[in-house]
Order: structure tokens, then C-alpha cells, then sequence
């Protein structure tokens, strides 16, 4: 597995965790996962994206640890978790379920934030026991439940086989990304963040992304393209909120409205102008505000009930 890459200074900068741990997955794959804050605060579950490592979340990390425990995971193959046997929705929810089994005391829930693939993750796992068990409400970031390379922007052409077919060569290309250039940040911007993104923003997702081993990039690449978990968002009966931005090229808006017509209990759908695929790092005190609001609202509740 490749060396895991962030930037080292500024708001993208991983902040340091209190404890670290392997959480074992059902088919034995280790996950490294990360907590953040005090024992005895709210909990919040931070799942990241395809080609992304908990790094993602820095800035989600260092404002809500401050008065949250805050849960972090790499998903299998990605950052300091070792590629695992399989490479499937399934899996997903497994690694999901393990991270909620080891990190989380009986009875105990946590709000849930996924996105792109971290929702898909969410979405896998949301028939689960533990995951139902654990889960007080969910934040959906960028991400969508099906026919994912149809409705892709990233080539811009009038939608259709060809388009189809061009979009699935990109995302699924086996080529490494090489170092982090000038013309690799253009091409990261273009493809998944919005025409306004701040450099130092395009930075922070280039070395994430960049140090995703290839491999895993086009295994993981394989599993998005097949994706179907319109099920899954029938079965996410749990306060859900969904974000979308709306220069999002991978997840486009049209993704976000499907998800909140089939939701059971969505809370709230939030567009936000001029934003790209990677929300929690172009709108970080927007994304961090919405996950604050899901722990006032449903784990202050819960705690009330049963006590």
C-alpha cells in the first residue's frame, strides 16, 4: 500500500487522535480507526469517500472534537487500513458494522455522516442490526445510490452511451496519478471540486487522492460502476439530511433529489451554489453545521428517553 499523503499545516492538516485502534471486519480485514475528543461526549461517525482516507475529514475533526467524540475510519485499502479480500457494498457494510461494534457501548448511538462512497457505505448498511442499533441519524454528503457513471458530468457532452462509455474509461483507468503537479491539481479541480475552490483546498484533496494505491482505485472504481443500493435507501429509516453542491460533476444534484424522495425520514436537503463533489472540504463549517444539528436534534433525544 502506498505511504499516506495530507498536507502537514492549515485547516487540512490531520489533527492527532487521542486513541487509535483495529477494528476486524467480517472477512478479517483490519481497519484502522481514529477517536477524537472526550469518552462521554456525543459520538459522531465520520465514513469518507472512494480514493479518500480519514485525513478527508480534518477540518469536520478539528471543530467537532471539540465537545464530540469523534469516529474515524479508513475504509478497506484506503489510507492505513490493508486492502481486504473483497471489494463489495457488502464489505462495506461489514467494515461499517465492525467500526460501530468496537468503537461504540451497547445501546449507545451516533450520528453517521457519509460521502460519495462513505454514504454508499451507509446506505449498504442501513438494514444491518448494529447499524440500526447505533445509529441516531445520518448526514448524506455528495453521494448517490445508482447508475452512478450515467449521470457523471465529468465529460461534458449531452448524456448517452457515448458519454457513458468515456465517463467509465476516466473513473475506472487503471493509470497511476503520478506526484501532485500544477496540471494534476487542474484536473482534480475540474473533475471533482467547484470553479471557485481555494487552492489551498485543492491541495489538501490532491495529496489525499493522489495517495490512494491505483489498484485500489480501480478495484473500488469496478464496484461503483455496478452500484445499486436503491434498496438501501428504502431501508434508511433514520433522520437523514442530504448536501449536495451543485457544480458536483461525480454525484450531480439530480443524485441528491432522488435520495430524498426515497428516503423514509429525510430532514432536510441542502443545494449549495457553486460547490463541487468534495463538500466537507469546499463547505467545511457548512457540513460540520448540519452534523451539530443531527446531534442537538436526535442523540440529546435519545438520551432523555432513556435515562
Amino acid at each position: 500500500m502506498s505511504r499516506l499523503l495530507h498536507v502537514d499545516s492549515g485547516p487540512y492538516a490531520p489533527p492527532v487522535p487521542v486513541r487509535e485502534l483495529t477494528a476486524f471486519s467480517a472477512d478479517g480485514a483490519r481497519l484502522h480507526v481514529e477517536i477524537h475528543g472526550a469518552e462521554g461526549a456525543p459520538a459522531v461517525v465520520l465514513v469518507h469517500g472512494w480514493t479518500c482516507s480519514t485525513a478527508f475529514w480534518a477540518a469536520q475533526i478539528r471543530e467537532l472534537a471539540a465537545d464530540h467524540r469523534v469516529i474515524a475510519y479508513d475504509q478497506r485499502g484506503h489510507g492505513r487500513s490493508p486492502a481486504g479480500p473483497a471489494c463489495s457494498t457488502d464489505a462495506l457494510a461489514d467494515d461499517l458494522e465492525a467500526v460501530l461494534t468496537v468503537t461504540l457501548a451497547p445501546g449507545e448511538q451516533a450520528v453517521i455522516a457519509g460521502h460519495s462512497m462513505g454514504g454508499m457505505t451507509v446506505m449498504a448498511a442501513s438494514a444491518r442490526a448494529a447499524f440500526r442499533a447505533h445509529t441516531a441519524a445520518v448526514l448524506l454528503c455528495s453521494t448517490g445510490s445508482s447508475q452512478l457513471v450515467a449521470a457523471s458530468t465529468v465529460v461534458p457532452i449531452r448524456p448517452g452511451r457515448p458519454r457513458t462509455w468515456l465517463t467509465r474509461r476516466i473513473l475506472g483507468s487503471r493509470a497511476p496519478l503520478g506526484p501532485v503537479t500544477p496540471l494534476a491539481r487542474r484536473i482534480l479541480k475540474y473533475g471533482t471540486m467547484g470553479p471557485g475552490s481555494a487552492p489551498h483546498m485543492v491541495e489538501a484533496c490532491a495529496r489525499i487522492v493522489h495517495a490512494c494505491p491505483r489498484k485500489v482505485r480501480h478495484a473500488w472504481s469496478q464496484v461503483l460502476d455496478l452500484l445499486d443500493l436503491d434498496h438501501g435507501v428504502r431501508e434508511l429509516d433514520v433522520p437523514t439530511t442530504v448536501v449536495v453542491g451543485t457544480a458536483d460533476r461525480l454525484t450531480p444534484p439530480a443524485q441528491a433529489r432522488a435520495l430524498c424522495e426515497a428516503l423514509p425520514q429525510c430532514t432536510g436537503f441542502t443545494e449549495l451554489p457553486g460547490i463541487g463533489h468534495m463538500t466537507p472540504v469546499e463547505a467545511p463549517e457548512l457540513v460540520t453545521g448540519k452534523i451539530r444539528e443531527l446531534v442537538t436534534a436526535h442523540i440529546q433525544v435519545v438520551s432523555e428517553e432513556s435515562a
